[in-house]
């Protein structure tokens, strides 16, 4: 499937908030493109473009009306919104965003642990109270030093992976689950078969998932899960919500079966008002903003051009091909 030239070419970028218009634009192809903010607009210019760059706003629904739809590139490196078989069906390829915020979401990750380790988001309540809290003599309740802890990555690809190096920085022991290729180099101490899960929870002082929601990993740390780590461990999600069962991390957090959780991701977003994890004191939520990164819309450019560029040159093979 060969797309349009270069110079008959339209390209549909659909974000609210993102500008890899403006990124992709700045490299000079001659390629005439368009912007869409909100759905509605979205949808009733679908129609116009041989090429969508899109995450939220996707439909499947949509391919019907796209007839001159080509190619698909994600914004997003999860690609659960996107059903391959119906893009197969449209003849249309699409391919993800996967690695364009790998440094971002395990730095974040890592940002999550430290936050824990050492009390930060308690010492931002108290700044916000003007309370200049005293030394504490219970051990249980001080900060902590990371070295000689376990981290436990659950997604050992190209962000858990780096997780695992910077981890190792901190003279941490850092144990990692694949789904696959358990042989391959890493920067992980132990790299084990993801089915290998139930028995590592319980050597780990930090658990961090970076994994995909697939139907293997979703709703994967249970009440199951979670009677199996130590009180003193605590929960790190990067990955999507649904990895979590959430009725399960609460009821952990509040009877303190687990120190604490630092949450990225939840299953409903935004988080819900009346979500207890809130207003738990061992809670710490970010609202998914682990990917978040000045460098985000160049790097989608970078692999929207490098897509567009096989694609005009009949190449089968996309960058994060999803079909």
């Amino acid at each position: 499937m060969l797309l349009p030239s270069a110079k008959d070419l339209r390209i549909c970028f659909g974000h609210p908030a993102y500008q890899v218009k403006a990124a992709f634009d700045a490299m000079g192809t001659g390629v005439e493109t368009f912007e869409v903010k909100t759905f509605d607009d979205y949808a009733s210019r679908i129609g116009e473009a041989d090429v969508v760059v899109v995450s939220g706003f996707w439909r499947n629904e949509l391919l019907e009306q796209a007839t001159r739809l080509k190619f698909v590139q994600s914004i997003s490196a999860g690609v659960n919104q996107y059903d391959p078989a119906a893009f197969k069906t449209h003849g249309v390829r699409l391919a993800s965003a996967q690695g364009v915020n790998m440094n971002a979401v395990s730095d974040h990750a890592m940002s999550l642990v430290l936050a824990m380790a050492r009390r930060l988001p308690e010492a931002r309540d108290n700044q916000a109270k003007k309370f200049w809290r005293p030394m504490i003599s219970d051990l249980t309740q001080r900060e902590d030093e990371l070295a000689g802890k376990t981290m436990l990555i659950v997604g050992l690809g190209r962000i858990g992976d780096r997780l695992a190096r910077l981890a190792k920085a901190f003279e941490m022991n850092v144990i990692g689950t694949r789904f696959s290729r358990v042989g391959e180099a890493s920067h992980a101490d132990e790299v084990h078969s993801f089915t290998a899960l139930p028995e590592l929870l319980p050597r780990a002082d930090y658990v961090v998932l970076t994994c995909p929601l697939t139907p293997e990993t979703e709703n994967l740390i249970d009440a199951t899960a979670f009677a199996k780590l130590k009180p003193s461990s605590f929960l790190v999600n990067t990955a999507r919500g649904a990895c979590v069962n959430e009725a399960a991390l609460v009821s952990a957090l509040e009877r303190n079966a687990i120190a604490g959780a630092g949450i990225d991701t939840t299953v409903e977003e935004p988080l819900a008002e009346s979500s207890k994890l809130w207003s738990l004191p061992n809670a710490f939520v970010t609202p998914h903003t682990g990917g978040e990164t000045r460098q985000y819309e160049i790097n989608v450019a970078n692999i929207l051009r490098a897509n567009l560029e096989k694609l005009w040159a009949g190449d089968g093979e996309l960058v994060n091909q999803i079909v």
